[in-house]
């Protein structure tokens, strides 16, 4: 599947002609385009996978009992640091094991002082599934889950339908995006999965999934990567580059600002922007944005722009391709 993924992927940005010769001489002026979605089978490629056994997480709240030693046993939260505190033992990190493991992990810390240990691990409250939704819901915010969500079970518990606005279509629920990570977006078809019940839309989501539900006419630029507040954002008039990028607080430390990368998938163009020259005065770097445009700050070390061609980057095939293809 993946080297399937792979095979498609690079054929389709060669058709569109997402190279790294395109970077010169790219003409950057605006216009309009059509609303971005991810065609449906990218959006099953993008689901989270199935979580066949719950692995413990911070803030959860755990009972430990060991048997024939009650002062051993109680309530624990594993802390945001992934780990708990025993009598004797210390601390004992937990997050991210089944439950079985961390009674194994329990077993084996006890067994440094006592003899014949038996632990058992009962989870009382899960905490580990959160989902951050923002846009035009009743309840902005995050979300927990004591399993893992659907898109739809998402949209339910946050009061999905729009508040405000003026019409019909601009209250209507066309479309939604769901960021995973810094560099991992997907637009789904909203009217289909509501409308028409096409369940393949309803997508399992991963922890800490990011669902944003816009306005139908909003107009949307996008800051992934290696930036301190990744996502998208509203275009407003005669928005540039370094407009985009200080909303998404500039990179990080980790950030390579030589080699920012802004994509204008309408035209399957990318030009790359090293910051330094624009804030020394070069303003012919600075370009006017224009919807869909895609701004990527890439982690220091990495390729240049023929990354984009080396590696199945989440960014070409969902940011992309779902505006590229129809």
């Amino acid at each position: 599947m993946r080297k399937t993924s792979t095979i498609l992927l690079v054929a389709l940005l060669l058709a569109a002609g997402l190279s790294a010769q395109d970077s010169k001489g790219i003409d950057f002026s605006t216009h309009r385009k059509e609303r971005a979605i991810t065609p449906t089978e990218l959006v099953k490629e993008f689901e989270a996978p199935p979580v066949e056994e719950y692995s413990l997480y911070p803030g959860d709240d755990i009972f430990i009992e060991i048997w024939g030693r009650p002062e051993l046993s109680g309530k624990h939260m594993i802390g945001p640091d992934g780990k708990i505190t025993l009598p004797v033992v210390g601390v004992v990190a937990l997050s991210g094991l089944t439950r079985e493991a961390a009674q194994e992990e329990i077993q084996k810390a006890l067994s440094r002082y006592y003899t014949d240990i038996s632990a058992t691990v009962r989870v009382d409250h899960y905490s580990s599934y959160h989902i951050f939704i923002l846009g035009r819901v009743s309840s902005p915010g995050a979300l927990q889950f004591d399993s893992q969500p659907t898109l739809l079970e998402v949209l339910t518990r946050a009061g999905s339908l729009p508040v405000g606005g003026a019409g019909a279509e601009k209250a209507g629920l066309v479309r939604c995006a769901v960021f995973r990570g810094s560099d991992k977006i997907v637009w789904i078809d909203l009217k289909t999965l509501m409308t028409q019940g096409n369940l393949a839309l309803n997508i399992r989501l991963a922890r800490n999934d990011l669902v944003y539900l816009p306005d139908a006419d909003d107009q949307l630029i996008y800051v992934l990567g290696d930036v301190l507040h990744p996502g998208a954002f509203r275009l407003s008039a005669d928005m540039s580059f370094l407009d985009a990028f200080s909303l998404a607080g500039g990179a990080t430390e980790d950030g390579d600002s030589k080699h920012i990368t802004l994509i204008r998938p309408s035209t399957g163009k990318q030009h790359e922007i090293p910051l330094k020259q624009l804030l020394a005065g070069n303003r012919e770097l600075n370009s006017s944005l224009e919807e869909g445009d895609i701004i990527f700050v890439p982690k220091r070390g990495l390729a240049r722009l023929g990354y984009i061609m080396q590696k199945a980057s989440p960014i070409t095939t969902f940011a992309i391709l779902g505006n590229t293809l129809k």
